[in-house]
């Protein structure tokens, strides 16, 4: 009964129990995203549609990035988070009809520019793309387009149910806008080819971003009515904080553009990154998107009542938990990426020769999973503070600095190269948000948990070589053999990784399985040793 209560719709979560429930559902959407994936390797392959289809989504994401810049999720959700702590319900739902209405109109706009100026933009995005492909690309493109819309302000009102700490109805809208691309696949893809996928994305992003959200708000009594009033000073504090993101560019979106652009001249380039790329983004869902929605909220409360204390030590509880973690993951996935690969994709027309390419690419994006899953979070601490100017400026400017090194690796190493490179941007736009907390005081670096986070980097790198020599010997065949050498492999990782963690006596296994996590020795100004408590709930 207790499980039950908990997977109600008007449960409010704590912060401990919303990053499990995301988490769970997370990672039943990515299972359905996998078959979704699997799905279209088998029925399209890694070819020139493919490719075309994958590379249809970069202008409706444009779109989406340049319009709402991530301000549904991010900076509304601080504005309409203090305005419940404060008890001003109406101002909080005053705002939300003003960003609705006026967004909507905005994003509608947009869309029929974008209609309008599809096959410019495509031609100068996918410059190696085939007549063929480029019409296609077109006619996918101009599918797609709508969906930003419904995605917007489906976003918007998950915002909403998140402030109020009801978390359920928002983590199943992705779940279900994949279920609605698969099966327009299955039920129109004879008749209509590869375009059956694109309107299944549009139909389920009405179905479930969209619509989900919007029953969830409506039973817990939040009101809508249409309002231009963009003189109101929550509105404009509502876009002074978003135009940073409006504007910026940060890498963690750009990756995939920029990894499509240059990939376009090779025939299933794009589709075997995006492959490789949407099944890394299955742990990358899991431990970092997860935590880092789960956590805005309460970041937002403990910033915004002045526990400035207690916020930075959330914040880097939270930041060791997940790099940790994903540390030990890592040498898993680098260690079976190609059996995983091969049984995940190698079936109808994704041949072998695809599972390799494939799997080489996963295997580099593999090494940055701590990395992105860390960058998460520490971007959201800054949006909490209300902060969205500085972070994006400096993420921008790296995402602009990392382009000659996507050049050049491609240039040196080929479409390998440009998974390398994106490593090396991921590392940067890490590290450049962790040091702008640092220094501004807000999350100090001394109060990481280094000495664990050391353990787990060893152990992780120790149990992926010892899993991946188990494993090299074993012939693939796209089934039984696949599955035996990913048990050995695993097998072999957990008992590695179980032994080395023993062995170094460390305290990380206790600390996943807290609520609240152990204290963290912080060196004080006067070089005293202080301790304070990490990760308290709110």
């Amino acid at each position: 009964m207790r499980l039950l209560h908990f997977f109600r719709p008007s449960h409010q979560h704590t912060a401990f129990s919303a990053t499990l429930l995301l988490m769970s559902a997370i990672t039943l959407s990515r299972v359905i995203g996998y078959i979704r994936e699997a799905y279209i390797a088998y029925a399209f392959g890694a070819g020139q549609q493919t490719d075309a289809y994958v590379a249809a989504f970069t202008l409706p994401d444009w779109l989406n990035y340049i319009v709402a810049g991530g301000t549904a999720s991010i900076t509304f959700i601080a504005i309409y988070t203090r305005f419940l702590a404060e008890k001003r319900e109406r101002d909080a739902q005053q705002t939300f009809s003003i960003i609705i209405t006026v967004m909507t109109a905005v994003l509608i706009a947009g869309t029929i520019v974008a209609e309008i100026f599809t096959p410019q933009f495509a031609a100068w995005m996918f410059h190696g793309f085939t007549s063929e492909q480029m019409r296609l690309c077109v006619h996918l493109t101009r599918i797609l387009l709508p969906a930003q819309i419904f995605f917007y302000v489906g976003g918007v009102v998950s915002a909403v149910l998140l402030s109020h700490r009801l978390f359920l109805l928002p983590a199943f809208g992705p779940l279900i806008y994949n279920v609605f691309i698969i099966v327009g696949g299955v039920v129109a893809g004879r008749q209509m080819g590869i375009a059956s996928l694109a309107y299944g994305a549009l139909i389920g992003s009405i179905a479930g971003p969209f619509l989900v959200n919007a029953i969830g708000a409506a039973r817990i009594g939040t009101g809508y009515r249409v309002s231009f009033d963009v003189a109101n000073p929550a509105f404009r504090e509502w876009v002074r904080l978003s135009i940073p993101l409006m504007l910026g560019v940060s890498l963690v979106t750009a990756d995939d553009w920029i990894l499509r652009y240059f990939a376009s001249s090779g025939i299933g380039d794009i589709a075997r990154l995006n492959y490789a790329k949407r099944l890394f983004g299955v742990p990358i869902a899991i431990l970092g998107q997860a935590t880092g929605q789960a956590s805005l909220p309460f970041f937002s409360r403990l910033f915004g009542e002045k526990k400035f204390d207690e916020f930075a030590a959330t914040v880097n509880a939270s930041v060791y938990r997940i790099t940790a973690a994903s540390l030990l993951v890592t040498g898993w996935m680098m260690a079976i990426a190609l059996p995983l690969i091969d049984l995940v994709y190698r079936r109808g027309h994704f041949t072998i020769i695809d599972s390799e390419s494939t799997a080489v690419y996963f295997f580099w994006f593999s090494l940055s999973l701590a990395l992105w899953s860390s960058q998460a979070l520490y971007a959201r601490a800054f949006y909490a503070s209300g902060n969205t100017l500085t972070p994006m400026i400096a993420t921008s400017l790296i995402t602009v600095a990392s382009l000659p090194i996507y050049s050049l690796f491609f240039r040196t190493l080929s479409v390998t190269g440009l998974a390398i490179a994106s490593d090396l941007g991921i590392t940067a736009n890490a590290i450049a948000i962790a040091l702008l907390l640092h220094i501004r005081g807000m999350v100090p670096l001394s109060g990481m948990n280094w000495r664990e986070l050391s353990k787990a980097a060893c152990v992780g790198a120790i149990s992926g070589g010892l899993s991946y020599e188990v494993t090299r010997g074993i012939a693939l065949n796209g089934s039984q053999a696949d599955l035996e050498a990913l048990a050995l492999g695993s097998l072999t990782w957990a008992a590695a990784v179980a032994a080395g963690l023993w062995l170094l006596r460390s305290e990380l296994p206790a600390d996943l399985r807290r609520k609240k996590p152990t204290s963290f020795p912080r060196v004080a100004e006067g070089g005293a040793s202080e301790t304070f408590a990490a990760g308290k709930e709110p």
